[in-house]
Parts: C-alpha cells; structure tokens; sequence
C-alpha cells in the first residue's frame, strides 16, 4: 500500500534533507509531496532529490503557512490528489533577522551559559516581528496558524477509521513557556516571536492528540539541535561567512560535552526520520524527541519531557478554533465583495 507524506518548508534545510534520507530507506510506494512557498525552489529541490532517486514519486505544491487562502487552495488541491495522507511533516518556519546584544554574545563564550546561548539565543537575541496581509503576525501565522489551518483542512484524508496518520512538528529548544502568553497568543506585545511561536506547537500538538487520537491521528514534537542553516545564518545577518567558518571548531568542541550541537540538516533530521519508523500508540504526546549528535559523530534520538500542560494546551485549542472562525469569515467577506462589488 502506498504511503503518502507531505513536508512543509521542504525546499531547503531540515526539511529538504528529511525527504532525502527518506527516499534513501527505499520505501516501496513512497509518495512524497514538497509543500513549499517557492515553486522555483521547490522545482529545484525536486530535481536533486531526482537525480539522486529517478524512480522516486516527488509531487510539488505551492503553499504559503502564512497565508490563509494560500493555505486553503494548497489544502483542496491535496484532497484531489490524494484520497489519504499518512505523514504531515509540519516543518516550515521562520525567525525574524534578530536584534543581536554583541555584548551578551562574547561574554557568554566565556561562561557557563555557553551551550544555551548558542543552542537557544537565549539572553542574546530579541526579534521583530512583522504583519500578513491577512492582519496576523507573521511569525505566528507562518509557524503555528498556517499549519493549524491545514490540518483542519485536511482532517477527511487525515482521519480514516482502521488505519493511523501522523503529524510531526519541527519545533525548537527556543520554545520556553516564558516567551507565551495565552492573553498574547499571535504575541503582539513581545520580542521573541519565535519562542513563543514554537512553545505554541508543543502545546498545540497535545491538543491535536486529545481530540484526534480516537480518530487515528497522532501528533508529535522534534528538535533538531542547533544546526547550522539558512535560519541560524539570518541569525546574524551581517556576520561574515568566514567568522562562521572559524566558529565551527568551537562548535566541534562543544559536541564532545554536549550533543545537542547536531550542526548538520542531515544529524538535524534524525527524530524526524526516527519518528516516521514508531508505532504512534508508543509515544509519549507530552516528550519531545530531540536529535542528538554524539562527540564521534553518531546520530540518536531521545525523548525529554516538555513543561506542558493539558490545561493551557485545551485553552489554546479554543483560541484557535475562534481565531479560524473570524478569518473565515473575513475570507467570505472578501470573497462576496469581489464578486458583488458595491455600485455608486
């Protein structure tokens, strides 16, 4: 039996890598899906995962988590094309070009705070974020809304009676209860979007899993260690190439005392790929699965217990669920006025 899996954010990075390693396990009927707002970086990253896979089944799809009716459209075209969908990887996001405390940064190399400053940004890094044309906060809508809508929207070919799907999020070790405020959930008021953002899909994916469970959906939450990407690079836009280049042996060093620094896309994706070989009814819907890297370079996943609870998860469900009412019905409006617009 085929087995369909979508990946957000699938045209660079984690998330490029994860539909590699993959389509390297040689799954017999694999269809794999790269939902992706660039369509000219999707096609590219389809041509070298192609080249290196010419049998394999890679369809693109053009979506935009920080847009609704990008995300809508993207969620009717994949119900007709597909009649179950067994893997939503939930991967796409992004972090604000911070502002960034030098300061902060070269004193914390020389303490204790090392491997959570650079693992976290924590105490180095504010951001700013930004407004969707739709009138939510960018990193909020981009991060956690968009996904949220589209598995609302994709709840026929996710839940099928007799047979179980999956939900996995990229989340962080950014993701502190600090950063969240369930008063503040698009956190209008606050300068650490991305925290808050990412602590939201811990919470959210609780919730997926009480009320979907029964309907043979499970939700799940990865880490992928710090990792050197396109986002940790926007980390510090103005820093050259070569300070990067330098600061990877101090990296290296690091991992023999902690292997969080998984420092690669490929070590990144290790709980990804784990999670998609678990039986779903074995894991813990409060852990989350962390990539690790040990010091000779062997990747492993471990699960860590995420301060969660089921209180404020229920009480964010609901906050979305009334968020998703009022832009549907904002969407309609604008939908009657372009086709009946008013006459003078």
């Amino acid at each position: 039996m085929n087995t369909v899996v979508l990946v957000t954010g699938a045209n660079s990075g984690i998330g490029l890598v994860l539909c590699e390693r993959l389509l390297s396990q040689d799954l017999e009927g694999l269809q794999l899906c790269l939902a992706c707002r660039s369509m000219r970086r999707a096609q590219a990253a389809r041509s070298a995962l192609l080249a290196s896979h010419p049998a394999a089944q890679v369809a693109l799809l053009q979506v935009d988590t920080s847009s609704i009716s990008s995300v809508i459209a993207a969620a009717r075209e994949v119900k007709l094309r597909y009649n179950r969908l067994d893997y939503l990887y939930l991967n796409a996001g992004i972090m604000p070009n911070p502002q960034f405390d030098v300061k902060a940064f070269f004193k914390g190399l020389f303490s204790s705070r090392i491997v959570s400053m650079f693992a976290t940004g924590e105490g180095i890094l504010t951001q700013k974020d930004g407004v969707t044309p739709d009138g939510l906060q960018d990193v909020f809508a981009t991060n956690l809304f968009g996904h949220f809508l589209l598995i609302r929207e994709l709840e026929p070919v996710l839940c099928h009676a007799g047979r179980t799907s999956r939900l996995i999020w990229t989340s962080s070790s950014n993701a502190h209860r600090s950063a969240f405020d369930l008063d503040d959930v698009q956190h209008r008021r606050g300068a650490r979007p991305y925290s808050s953002s990412k602590y939201a899909s811990d919470l959210l994916s609780l919730a997926l899993n009480t009320r979907y469970n029964k309907q043979g959906l499970f939700s799940s939450v990865t880490c992928p260690g710090f990792v050197m990407t396109n986002l940790t690079y926007g980390i510090l836009p103005s820093f050259p190439a070569v300070l990067w280049t330098l600061l990877m042996p101090v990296f290296w060093l690091i991992r023999m005392f902690t292997n969080t620094f998984t420092l690669t896309p490929y070590n990144g994706a290790e709980a990804l790929l784990w999670l998609f070989k678990q039986k779903p009814e074995s894991l813990d819907p409060q852990a989350k699965y962390h990539s690790f890297t040990s010091g000779l370079g062997n990747n492993y996943t471990l699960p860590r217990k995420m301060d969660i609870d089921v209180e404020t998860s229920d009480a964010l469900f609901e906050k979305l669920l009334r968020l998703e009412r009022d832009v549907r019905e904002k969407l309609k409006e604008r939908a009657e006025e372009s086709q009946y617009p008013c006459r003078t």
